[in-house]
């Protein structure tokens, strides 16, 4: 069971990172010893590399056994965690408990706080008579919260869904959106989501690296199959996830089977700076497929345990306001701020500057957007929600419904504040290159029927699927700022033996051009549809290209006439 906290992203010069390192050169040097010692024994045995872009499926010769002490996988949990009873948290005198792991996002928490440790000149002392204990923790934290032993805690919006109706806590608030931290590493060979079929990555269980995951393949159209062992394999058209202690153990994982010649994993799914470390060392095997850098799906969220938060609303909207004020100062002072949250984290300033370059933190119209559904650069909640439950499939077997989590009083009554007059929406895409090239491979493709009305590229006003198939569409390029999809038409070949008889070559000819046009114009009549049910779409952000019958999903003609949508994100 995971924690309702983020596990450590950044590897500082703390004492448990000292220790870890510790760890990591004694395993090192006994990885050299046994290496020497295999050589001694006279093992001349070539390692071919080239197998770490086979399909776990097509290796059919006996797997090495990784070097050293690789780790080992967990026993998956089976549905959903089962938390301690809900029960309220007390407050001792005016001391309020927040958890909190050691992530740049959280920042503005401590800003407010003026630190980890109560504070009486904190923001929250000052404007509303209580004080805050920061407590950096890494240890499983939902049922900690759920049962009161602390106040307030944070998590992602997808945990919630996976979470349900026993986890009896309010989200007044929204803390930012994670961006570039959340990363998939696979075999250097692997072009697109769609291509991890048959394909095993390591992942750890119940967070937002496994929900980065489960959400990029329920868009591609690619089931999920949870495995037990490097031993056990997905069927060919399925994506196996192998789960390990923690997003960074993961990583370590597939590197130590990089290192065998012979990997039985085809990539992990961790946090920066592992996972760079991990492609750093691959010598050319790995590289990063994806980041959330422009994929805002992995949203921070304050959590108040529910039996506090109806005792004392107040101190809720305390929270609420303190945390604001917080990313505001950090977002516009951000110098000024450094020393106090490199402190916290047991960081160098340069180094923090660098974490918070991996965040976003919300301002007060991006929380009311965020929980409106309103924001149109990035998910919302009940779009990451229920993007979660579609993504953990029957994992998920009856679930809540969104709104019992979330209350906003504190976040419209902070409307009138003063200091949050002048915010606006400003999520922006970030730029490391140029502009989105379709000349590259999109992140992933999917093919949706669209109906239209016979032998036309009018689209069927009565079919209420097609409704949402535009909203599939319009969620791509939502939750990805600065992203393209490309709408690539098809129209089935149903009728090319009886042109053939009919004319030979030159009908076939005449008519492929035909269907080529047809199929261009059943693309723009989705785009054309698509702009007009969402204006705030920009019509340049949507391609358009004609493939006529040239390029069949198959025998069946319903499912070649086709709207293939493929995705091109920003990294």
């Amino acid at each position: 069971m995971k924690s309702c906290t983020r596990h450590t992203r950044h590897q500082g010069g703390n004492a448990a990172g000292k220790f870890i390192t510790v760890l990591l050169v004694l395993a090192l040097l006994g990885l050299g010893g046994w290496l020497a010692l295999k050589d001694m024994g006279g093992d001349d045995t070539p390692r071919d590399r080239t197998t770490a872009n086979t399909p776990a499926d097509d290796r059919d010769d006996a797997p090495a056994t990784p070097p050293g002490d690789a780790p080992d996988p967990i026993e998956p949990v089976t549905g959903t965690p089962t938390l301690d009873q809900p029960a309220p948290y007390q407050p001792q005198g005016d001391i309020v408990d927040v958890d909190m792991s050691e992530y740049a996002g959280y920042a503005g928490l401590i800003v407010a706080n003026g630190g980890l440790a109560p504070n009486p000149d904190s923001f929250f002392a000052r404007n509303y008579g209580f004080q805050v204990r920061l407590t950096l923790s890494e240890e499983e934290g939902w049922s900690k919260l759920n049962n009161g032993r602390v106040a307030a805690s944070v998590t992602t919006a997808d945990v919630l869904a996976v979470l349900g109706r026993q986890f009896d806590v309010t989200v007044p608030a929204q803390i930012g959106f994670s961006r570039g931290a959340d990363q998939v590493v696979v075999d250097s060979g692997i072009t697109s989501i769609n291509q991890l079929k048959g394909k095993i990555l390591a992942a750890s269980q119940f967070n937002e690296s496994e929900f980065f995951i489960r959400y990029l393949a329920s868009e591609a159209g690619v089931p999920v199959k949870v495995l037990r062992d490097l031993d056990a394999r997905p069927a060919a058209g399925e994506l196996g996830l192998v789960f390990y202690e923690d997003a960074f153990v993961a990583c370590d994982a597939y590197e130590a089977e990089l290192g065998t010649g012979r990997p039985r994993l085809n990539g992990c799914v961790g946090w920066s700076p592992r996972t760079d470390e991990v492609v750093a060392a691959s010598g050319g095997s790995a590289k990063t497929l994806v980041s959330n850098r422009n994929l805002l799906i992995v949203a921070d969220l304050l959590l108040v345990n529910k039996g506090f938060a109806q005792a004392k609303p107040e101190w809720v909207k305390g929270l609420v306001h303190g945390l604001l004020d917080g990313n505001r100062r950090v977002r516009d002072e951000p110098e000024r701020n450094l020393a106090v949250i490199a402190k916290a984290f047991s960081w160098s300033e340069a180094d923090t500057k660098e974490e918070l370059a991996k965040v976003h933190l919300s301002n007060l119209p991006e929380n009311l957007a965020f929980f409106s559904g309103q924001i149109d650069a990035a998910g919302s909640f009940q779009g990451i929600f229920q993007s979660s439950v579609l993504a953990y499939g029957n994992v998920i077997r009856n679930p809540a419904d969104p709104a019992r989590f979330v209350d906003t009083t504190a976040l419209d009554a902070l409307q009138k504040a003063s200091e949050f007059a002048g915010q606006t929406i400003a999520i922006a895409p970030i730029k490391t290159g140029g502009n989105v090239s379709l000349e590259g491979d999109a992140l992933l493709s999917k093919d949706i029927r669209f109906f239209f009305e016979p032998n036309s590229s009018n689209l069927d006003n009565s079919a209420q699927e097609n409704v949402g198939y535009l909203e599939t569409i319009k969620n791509f390029l939502q939750v990805s700022p600065g992203s393209i999809v490309l709408l690539r038409g098809h129209v089935d070949n149903a009728r090319l033996a009886e042109f053939e008889k009919q004319g030979g070559q030159p009908l076939v000819r005449s008519m492929a051009l035909k269907a080529m046009e047809l199929s261009r114009q059943r693309a723009q009549a989705v785009r054309d549809a698509l702009v007009k049910k969402y204006p705030n779409i920009g019509p340049e952000r949507i391609e358009l290209v004609g493939r006529g019958w040239e390029e069949p999903a198959g025998p069946d003609s319903d499912l070649n006439r086709r709207v293939e949508v493929q995705w091109f994100t920003l990294e």
